[in-house]
């Protein structure tokens, strides 16, 4: 494992007016000018740092997290991603899409790789870059994290180099499962998102058993 990894570290998220991709930070004033009672800054994580799963998506939707501050929050892959944390005892409350909903997360953390929403939902390698000391902090800063699950290819890649491994010895596939640092267990899944969800890409049996395969090694003992 490498050393920065094994070190804890008070982690502190992106300012709200973090400057390191100007093209997001372009994005973002665009819709703070057109749309001021939105978010429009970068979005801080939800859920506990003492919490045993780590949950890593793409970036802010436009209309979801951008507009409510809180990732996975007004837009559908929001809504069932919430929606299966409830069957697995993950999340307690009733998601209604807004921060004052009352929804509970059980030992889970909700994160992206990307902290600001960026154009056409598409952030770019230099952007992934420029934003994953906050994603490596942030796992650092957790004690109890057993479990990564990666939302997509891009969430994959960038937990993979946050440890330095080589992405060809991890190729992201949908429920893949690796041990990475010799300490935490990394399952990717496609992205629960409306269209991969209505072309059926991912299904929700595709889904329960993700986090079947979660909820597993979350009970295995260390």
């Amino acid at each position: 494992m490498n050393n920065y990894m094994t070190a804890t570290v008070n982690f502190t998220p992106p300012s709200t007016n973090c400057g390191k991709c100007p093209r997001l930070c372009r994005f973002r004033k665009k819709y703070r000018d057109s749309h001021p009672h939105w978010h429009n800054a970068p979005v801080d994580a939800i859920g506990p740092l003492s919490a045993l799963l780590l949950i890593v998506g793409l970036a802010p939707g436009l209309k979801g997290a951008n507009a409510t501050g809180r990732p996975f929050t007004g837009d559908y892959a929001g809504g069932y991603l919430y929606q299966i944390l409830g069957r697995f005892g993950l999340a307690t409350g009733t998601y209604d899409g807004h921060l004052g909903d009352g929804v509970t997360l059980n030992d889970v953390r909700i994160t992206n790789a990307v902290r600001c929403v960026p154009p056409h939902n598409r952030p770019t390698a230099a952007e992934a870059t420029s934003c994953r000391s906050f994603l490596r902090n942030e796992i650092v800063a957790m004690p109890n994290l057993q479990t990564i699950l990666a939302l997509g290819k891009l969430a994959h890649d960038a937990v993979l180099r946050c440890f330095d491994c080589q992405l060809p010895a991890y190729p992201f596939a949908h429920q893949s499962n690796y041990l990475i640092a010799d300490r935490y267990r990394l399952i990717s899944s496609y992205h629960c998102s409306r269209y991969n969800t209505q072309t059926g890409r991912l299904t929700d049996a595709m889904f329960t058993s993700v986090f079947t395969d979660i909820t597993r090694a979350m009970r295995a003992p260390q």
